[in-house]
């Protein structure tokens, strides 16, 4: 699936709050900290920038993926 180009750090939080169990711990500058704890804890970065570099929304992505135990196209869906 292919990548959007216009998603902001901001959206991606707002997602990742909403399907996948994510909570706002604190913000760090521009940058947002996301933590879960199902299935694992696990704890993420998100910059608050407008939009995302493609190559750090990926890597955001792969990483939720991983901590979820699912897809990186099932992630990609959710936003």
């Amino acid at each position: 699936m292919k990548l959007p180009r216009d998603v902001s750090g901001r959206d991606l939080v707002k997602a990742l709050c909403r399907d996948w169990s994510y909570r706002q711990v604190h913000q760090v500058g521009s940058h947002i900290i996301l933590q879960t704890d199902t299935p694992q804890s696990h704890r993420i970065s998100i910059p608050d920038h407008s939009p995302l570099r493609i190559g750090t929304f990926n890597a955001i992505l792969r990483a939720v993926a991983h901590a979820k135990l699912v897809g990186k196209d099932d992630v990609l869906r959710s936003l």
